[in-house]
């Protein structure tokens, strides 16, 4: 038996149609060798049912069957026999031995956004983007926060400070629609901001007001007030502060700048995500107010924290019922007083509210395309609890806008989240950042260890991304945001240096020294050419480095952009919008050793094969390129080559004979190869 030429995925031509609707029936399609296999069953709970060939094309025959779908999910894998020869095929390919674990899976009536399959996004920490209106600068001493005054940063390329939650440098929405013509020059699809909401820290995921846009990063009208004085504390005399947060004239004007980037984004055929941080909010909320900053306010009411009788009582989880008025015995996520835990199952009132928040942003005049969510499996006190809010907060969305897309921040099994009436996809970490990043360098993604184990493992590369990608249907899958650098880890590039510490134990300086560009772009042409949304972390396209938080929330370099690299990026992404397969095809392993990996991409219209040499020597490898589609003999070019002296999008032609090509590789490069036809 052949099992080289076993294949079939959850793609368009193997699952037709893709996304079938519940008691819709749906047509499976596996792949054989030509003339090979005897009999190919679906296997489905534990009986089997013979399919039929189909069709010949090429070297493979292909059997199908037609399935009547209920409105459960529905498991499946494939029987393969030929003589005595058994075998049987799932997620994680042929196996002499039925996994369950690893069958197929459709979700009948679950799909996900098209414009989000394959998409390019970019991730922009707004106060570290741009700054197009100084007007708005966060100012010295305008309020105190977790043991300092809120500062303005003078040098755009000051490296932030290790304690810099209360440090901006200005970034802002204004920059953002400033550098918009870049984004689309640079061939971005999707725009993933951090928190944007009012908030008194620059990183924003202690929300003080989820009904707008932070007049910091928006637009200040009214500016009346003064800052604090030295050795003042108390933020209910910060009323600068209090006049720029509170004052509906600089929250409306915001909310409508915001509105502005949205509606400039959609007109470059760009699509915007927001974060939402809903499982805690900020001690400066309006709802708790500890900070009383809204307490003679006009037009608020009184905060949980400030009197017994506010209607935000129940909001947050007090331990002491006697302490009002400043009652500050709430319960802090992770023990943070900073950070109120928002306390669902107290309070309907609370959870109609983050509903109708949801609802407001992806709806009519702001019309977001989506929303990620911040630590999403924590929100509730039990995980019946969570899993029913987030089926939830899906009808509310998907009600208002149906084309939105709900992704969330998640580590570890998403199988349960994701069966289609919850969240649509996550931040691909178990199946995406870290086995490419152990893989490439050797660390893990904060730099907090080194393992050489790991380094140029190809065996554990592919277990990971296997086994982890085997919770996703393929709708899921196809939308996963794959990223190297977020603002939570250590930038890729500073990982190619293998130095293990932080900002704090080796100085920021240490982020950028022994780095290896090659080793990046073996990354970026990996994140390129993967299953999946890959998210670009805005600036590492032009060379950023940075340990974790708050390293890795350095300025972007504008004038001192790495050239090199920001063209590399932009001709890869056109290359991705080119070739169809590197979007939406199959993709299928290949060829791999130590620090050797290559695999392909592929469907009807073309066939590429992506080889990654992390050795630092050249190697020569036969790649058995006929396993994507090609035809045994015929010719595969080089598209773009990445080597350690730079990248080239054009190279040799190199004969297929015998379904295989023959190569030599540079060291630390990447080659795409695509099949020509004649």
């Amino acid at each position: 038996m052949n099992e080289q030429a076993l294949f079939c995925d959850g793609t368009a031509a193997y699952v037709i149609p893709a996304e079938p609707k519940e008691r819709e029936m749906v047509r499976l399609r596996f792949r054989t060798a030509k003339d090979d296999i005897d009999c190919v069953r679906l296997i489905t709970g534990n009986v089997g049912y013979d399919m039929e060939k189909e069709s010949s094309r090429g070297l493979f025959d292909y059997y199908t069957i037609n399935w009547k779908l209920g409105e459960e999910p529905f498991s499946y894998c494939f029987q393969v026999e030929k003589g005595e020869e058994l075998c049987y095929y799932g997620r994680c390919g042929v196996s002499k031995e039925r996994k369950i674990f690893y069958d197929f899976r459709i979700v009948p009536g679950f799909s996900t956004p098209d414009w989000a399959k394959g998409a390019v996004m970019y991730q922009i920490f707004t106060d570290r983007f741009y700054n197009g209106d100084p007007s708005n600068d966060v100012e010295d001493r305008e309020y105190y926060y977790i043991g300092g005054y809120s500062s303005r940063v003078k040098d755009w390329n000051k490296y932030p400070a290790a304690m810099g939650v209360r440090e901006f440098y200005g970034g802002d929405l204004q920059g953002v629609i400033e550098k918009l013509d870049y984004l689309q020059d640079l061939g971005v699809e999707v725009l993933y901001f951090n928190p944007l909401f009012v908030s008194p820290s620059n990183h924003k995921y202690d929300i003080q007001d989820y009904d707008y846009i932070d007049p910091h990063i928006g637009k200040i009208v009214s500016d009346e007030g003064d800052l604090l004085p030295d050795g003042q504390r108390e933020n209910r005399f910060a009323s600068r502060y209090i006049d720029r947060v509170t004052n509906k004239a600089n929250l409306e004007a915001s909310n409508e700048l915001f509105a502005q980037v949205v509606a400039e984004a959609h007109r470059r055929d760009m699509r915007v995500i927001l974060d939402g941080v809903f499982n805690h909010c900020g001690s400066f909320n309006k709802w708790m107010d500890r900070e009383r900053i809204y307490e003679n306010a006009e037009g608020y009411d009184k905060g949980a924290y400030v009197s017994a009788d506010s209607p935000y009582r129940n909001y947050f989880d007090f331990h002491n019922q006697a302490a009002w008025p400043y009652n500050n015995s709430y319960d802090g996520w992770w023990g943070h007083d900073t950070l109120p835990k928002l306390n669902y199952e107290g309070s309907q009132e609370l959870m109609d509210y983050v509903l109708h928040v949801a609802k407001k942003w992806v709806s009519p005049p702001y019309n977001v395309d989506g929303w990620r969510l911040d630590v999403a499996a924590d929100l509730g006190h039990s995980q019946e609890f969570n899993h029913h809010f987030w089926q939830e907060f899906r009808k509310a969305v998907k009600e208002a806008n149906p084309e939105a897309i709900i992704l969330a921040e998640h580590y570890g099994n998403t199988r349960d989240w994701l069966q289609g009436n919850e969240w649509d996809t996550v931040m691909n970490y178990d199946a995406f950042m870290e086995p490419v990043t152990w893989f490439l360098t050797g660390m893990e993604k904060h730099s907090d260890d080194y393992r050489e184990d790991l380094l140029g493992n190809a065996e554990s590369f592919w277990g990971a991304m296997r086994h982890h990608t085997s919770s996703f249907s393929m709708p899921s899958w196809q939308v996963a945001m794959n990223e190297l650098s977020n603002h939570d880890h250590s930038r890729f590039l500073t990982r190619t240096n293998h130095k293990v510490g932080r900002t704090n134990t080796l100085g920021p300086q240490a982020a950028e020294q022994g780095i290896n560009k090659a080793v990046f772009r073996e990354g970026v042409v990996i994140q390129m050419t993967w299953t999946g949304a890959p998210t670009i972390y805005y600036g590492d396209e032009a060379g950023v480095c940075g340990f974790t938080d708050p390293d890795n929330r350095r300025t972007y370099p504008w004038g001192h952009e790495d050239q090199v690299l920001l063209a590399f990026h932009k001709d890869i992404i056109r290359l991705r919008r080119e070739n169809e397969e590197l979007r939406i095809g199959s993709l299928k392993m290949l060829e791999n050793d130590y620090n050797f990996i290559s695999y392909g991409r592929f469907n009807r219209k073309g066939q590429c094969a992506i080889l990654i040499n992390n050795n630092y020597h050249p190697i020569t490898k036969e790649i058995h390129v006929w396993e994507i589609g090609t035809p045994k003999t015929g010719k595969m070019k080089v598209i773009l080559q990445s080597r350690d002296d730079g990248y080239c999008m054009e190279g040799a032609e190199y004969e297929i004979r015998a379904g295989k090509v023959l190569i030599e590789m540079p060291q630390t490069s990447a080659t795409i190869l695509k099949y020509v036809e004649e």
